[in-house]
């Protein structure tokens, strides 16, 4: 070594500090890349992004050559680097020292923190050009690759210690996709994320919580005298109705209101030929999943569903657009007063009728009334104070102050809700 010149020396150790760096930098960029984005980019015929799925499907290979050649080249430039403090300064124990510490921090700085920063941050990037250099080096490097990890994989099965194969797929929760989408507000526009959040919800959401309940229900009563059910039909809003006879729990069938509309209008008709094109009443239990009950629609090719309970009684109706809704929000034909019109005024109040869903104004005001309980704005008054209150009457729910506006019918007609201090 002492016929090399010191300059020379010094290029020799900037070199092998830099392809310390380069594995260092290859190493956290590979583990910290995306492989989702991997696979899409390789889905559409990337070389390099295959490449780097393959090394990643063996990463203990992928590992095995990068810290070979790490630790090599590191024990390298500590040799080197003693070499060189002998030469400048003799064999005193003081240079052996300083050239320790000298090596130490140029490792520190060149070698690992540096390039393992740059990984970090270009992971993606990066790593569909790294498959093009370690795949070679891996292929040239395989037998001796093979002989380390041989012991490494002997000393895990000593530790009983066994890699989770799975894990290398990088599979995610619900949660945690749920996660990546509500952080992901710089490349989904906000109306996609909010469907994409909602879908999420599916599972946890039951015709219960979406239906229009009993006492809401616009139907019509066969033994109303003729004249009436012709008004009710000039004057809904429905494309289908629910028909009873008699009791409102006694539905007998759903009419399409197109298919009679005309005659109605023009006199002929009567309660026979309305009978007549009657449609069998379609049932659903109160805890079906909404996500089921869509598939549910679609296979027996419904559009309405009567919600029963466990006794078969009668609780709400649920369409396949109040499910819609439920994905992709409400529809800007709402009826006037409906969830779309909640909203805070300048003031920081709202008004809201006492059978609006707790979910619908949670979605609508930012609040966190519970929902584990009544459905309704009306029924969680109700239950928290155990009887129909007075107007005037004030409260506190969850953190949220209110006001009872109005009852009407021993329920809750309106109530006003002052805007919480945390409240967006």
């Amino acid at each position: 070594m002492d016929e090399i010149p010191l300059s020379a020396q010094f290029v020799t150790l900037a070199i092998l500090l830099v392809c310390s760096g380069f594995f260092s930098l290859a190493e956290t960029a590979m583990m910290s890349s995306n492989r989702y984005r991997l696979r899409h980019m390789a889905a559409q015929g990337h070389r390099g992004a295959t490449l780097s799925l393959e090394l990643l499907g063996q990463t203990d290979k992928m590992l095995g050559v990068i810290l070979l050649g790490n630790n090599l080249i590191n024990a390298g430039s500590a040799t080197l680097v003693s070499l060189i403090a002998i030469e400048l300064f003799g064999e005193d124990k003081w240079a052996l020292g300083t050239g320790t510490l000298l090596v130490t921090f140029l490792i520190l700085v060149f070698s690992e923190i540096t390039p393992k920063i740059i990984g970090a941050t270009h992971a993606d990037r990066l790593a569909v050009l790294l498959g093009y250099l370690l795949w070679p080096m891996l292929r040239l490097t395989y037998p001796v690759v093979w002989f380390v990890n041989l012991f490494a994989s002997g000393l895990l099965r000593l530790l009983r210690l066994k890699p989770d194969a799975s894990s290398e797929s990088a599979h995610l929760s619900a949660e945690e996709l749920r996660s990546v989408v509500l952080e992901s507000s710089h490349f989904i526009p906000a109306p996609h994320r909010s469907i994409l959040v909602n879908l999420f919800d599916l599972e946890h959401v039951t015709l219960a919580d979406i239906m229009t309940p009993r006492g809401e229900i616009e139907a019509l009563d066969l033994h109303d005298p003729v004249e009436e059910i012709r008004s009710r039909l000039s004057t809904s809003f429905h494309s289908r109705l629910p028909v009873y006879e008699g009791e409102p729990g006694n539905i007998v069938g759903i009419l399409q209101v197109r298919r009679i509309i005309a005659g109605a209008l023009e006199g002929e008709f009567d309660t026979a030929e309305l009978r007549e094109h009657l449609g069998e009443p379609y049932f659903v239990p109160a805890s079906t999943p909404i996500y089921a009950q869509l598939q549910f629609f679609r296979d027996n090719r419904q559009r309405t569903g009567l919600v029963v309970d466990e006794y078969g009684e009668l609780l709400g109706l649920v369409t396949l657009e109040d499910i819609i809704e439920e994905i992709v929000g409400k529809f800007t034909t709402s009826m006037p007063g409906g969830p779309s019109s909640i909203a805070w005024d300048e003031t920081g109040v709202a008004l809201v009728d006492g059978s609006q869903h707790l979910r619908e104004i949670n979605r609508a005001l930012d609040l966190a009334l519970p929902t584990d309980g009544p459905k309704t704005l009306n029924g969680l008054i109700v239950e928290y104070l155990q009887e129909i209150p007075e107007v005037d009457v004030g409260l506190n729910i969850g953190g949220v102050a209110m006001e009872i506006v109005q009852t009407r019918d021993r329920g809750i007609k309106t109530v006003r809700i002052l805007k919480p201090v945390s409240a967006n």
